[in-house]
Order: C-alpha cells, then sequence, then structure tokens
C-alpha cells in the first residue's frame, strides 16, 4: 500500500534521525599517506577498522641529544644502517629503566635515516591485532617502515601477544623485507614475572611441565633479534644530560648559562625531589630553569 503524500516529511524525519545515530558508527573517510613528504604516522582504529594517520609534526631530536647510552646507540645505528641499505638486520627490543632514552633513540633514528627512505609507524598494544592490515599497507610502498611499539608490557590473555609473535617470526609467515618492528618496555620478557615462576617447579601443584611455561613467558622477547638493555644513570651522567639540554633548549634564545656549583645542587635536588635520575628528569629540569629565566629576565 502507498503512503500518503503527507507521509513523507515524517518519513525523512524518522531517516534523517536514523542517519544521525548511525553516522558516529561509520568509519571515517580516509586517504593513502603520502609516504614521500610523510616521515612518520600512527595506526588509528575506529569503530570495526582502522587506517594510517599521517604525523605532520615531528620531535627533533637528534642522535647526539641521545647520551650515556653510547654503546646502546652504536648497536642501534649499525643495525638501523643495515636495514635503510637492504641489508640484513634484526627486530630490536629496548629495555630498561624508565627515561633513559629507549623512545628517544627511536625518534633519532628516525631524524638521521628519514633521507635515506627510512619511516616509521607507530602501533599501539591495543592495535597489535591488526599487525597484519598494517604490514599489507606499506609492504609494497619503496620505503623502509619501522613499525615501532612503545611502552610495550602484555598479560598472557593480551590479544595483541599471539600476533606479535608471529609477526615476529611464525608459522609460515614471512614479514616484508622492507619492515622491522623496533619496541620499547620497562619489562625485559614483556610479560609479568613472578615468584611462583621459580617456586611452580617445586610445587607438586603446578603444572606437570612448569619449564614449558616459563619457555611461553620468554618466546616473545626471544624472537627479537636484538637487544638494548637501558640502565639507571649515576649522577654524573645526569649531570652530563641536563648541561646539554640547557645549552640546547637555552643558547638558540639568547640566554647566559652559568653551569656553575649553584645550578647543579638545584639540578640535583629537583632529581631527588621526584626520586630519580634519568635523561628525562634531566630534560625537565632544563625546561623548567629555561623557562624560568626567559620569564623572570
Amino acid at each position: 500500500m502507498k503512503q500518503p503524500l503527507f507521509a513523507l516529511p515524517r518519513l525523512v524525519r524518522k531517516l534523517e534521525q536514523l542517519l544521525d545515530r548511525v553516522s558516529p558508527l561509520l568509519p571515517a573517510e580516509t586517504h593513502p599517506v603520502d609516504w614521500h613528504p610523510t616521515q612518520a604516522a600512527i595506526w588509528v582504529r575506529q569503530s570495526f577498522q582502522g587506517h594510517l594517520q599521517a604525523v605532520n609534526r615531528l620531535s627533533d631530536i637528534s642522535l647526539d641529544d641521545v647520551l650515556a647510552v653510547h654503546r646502546q646507540k652504536a648497536l642501534a645505528i649499525k643495525n638501523t644502517e643495515q636495514f635503510v641499505r637492504g641489508l640484513p638486520a634484526n627486530n630490536v627490543l629496548l629495555t630498561g629503566a624508565r627515561g633513559t632514552g629507549k623512545s628517544s633513540l627511536v625518534q633519532a633514528l628516525l631524524n638521521e635515516y628519514a633521507g635515506e627512505g627510512l619511516r616509521v609507524i607507530q602501533v599501539d598494544k591495543s592495535d597489535l591485532a591488526d599487525l597484519m592490515a598494517i604490514v599489507a599497507a606499506v609492504a609494497g610502498a619503496p620505503y623502509r617502515f619501522i613499525l615501532f611499539c612503545d611502552d610495550l608490557s602484555f598479560e598472557a590473555q593480551d590479544q595483541g601477544y599471539k600476533a606479535l609473535k608471529s609477526a615476529l617470526d611464525g608459522g609460515l609467515y614471512h614479514s616484508p623485507d622492507n619492515i622491522l618492528i623496533y619496541a620499547t618496555s620497562n619489562r625485559r620478557h614483556l610479560l609479568p614475572e613472578y615468584m611462583t615462576d621459580n617456586a611452580g617447579a617445586r610445587n607438586s601443584e603446578t603444572e606437570i611441565h612448569h619449564t614449558e611455561v616459563v619457555e611461553e613467558k620468554v618466546s616473545l622477547s626471544d624472537r627479537f633479534g636484538l637487544w638494548l638493555s637501558f640502565y639507571p644513570m649515576n649522577q654524573e651522567h645526569y649531570l652530563e644530560i641536563a648541561w646539554h639540554w640547557l645549552r640546547r633548549l637555552g643558547e638558540p634564545l639568547g640566554l647566559e648559562i652559568p653551569w656553575d656549583q649553584e645550578l647543579q645542587v638545584l639540578c640535583v635536588r629537583w632529581a631527588d625531589n621526584r626520586g630519580t635520575r634519568s635523561g628525562r628528569t634531566a630534560y625537565q629540569f632544563a625546561r623548567h630553569w629555561v623557562g624560568q629565566q626567559l620569564l623572570t629576565g
């Protein structure tokens, strides 16, 4: 039976209301990333699918800004040089103390080698289940891609855990030659480890094959070919980094920096109040001190 003409406006209003409710659930219109001007992107998941979103503003940190980790930096540089030149290279796991330069080193590597075709895609832990889709999106591009997972750690039931294991080295899948995975973590094996993991070996109520449980916990980190460990820094290195950032931030603004005993005491006191000596803490002190000098001067 045909609807009378006077009912059409009401039907249109209902359809408009329905569309307003459904629209937020639909994926937004996306465009492929132009990798020629774009050096980095992030994987953004929306509704039922994800897409690459270009990052237009990047940190200007350089390799010269990454201090007190000379051995780790040298190994990362060599591995990345091999990669950008099309030579065999390893996936990299950077683990250790917080604020010691793990993420900064990856950012500095991008700035150093972007001109040679290096690109970085940051992937959150919650999106690791999409790794195969991310790889497929860039597999044929004429660039070298680092899939960067920052501050990575898992619980055993996390969906991304097995996806990452497979992407690193598993099953029949072989990752494209233009893709590596660099991950940072405060945990060496990426999974929580408990005293019961050791006690279980002597506990008659634990699993029969206890060693297999332990092997499962180290199997993910073991698939990274290069491990770089970062350690808590001493006061000498902390002050070295603080002095570097004071000059790096202050001198371009015409600020004269008296690196005397008084300033060093303020720098140490800043770290003591925060309960940690790290590159991040030194950088934060430099921003605080330079900002205050410019404000009051």
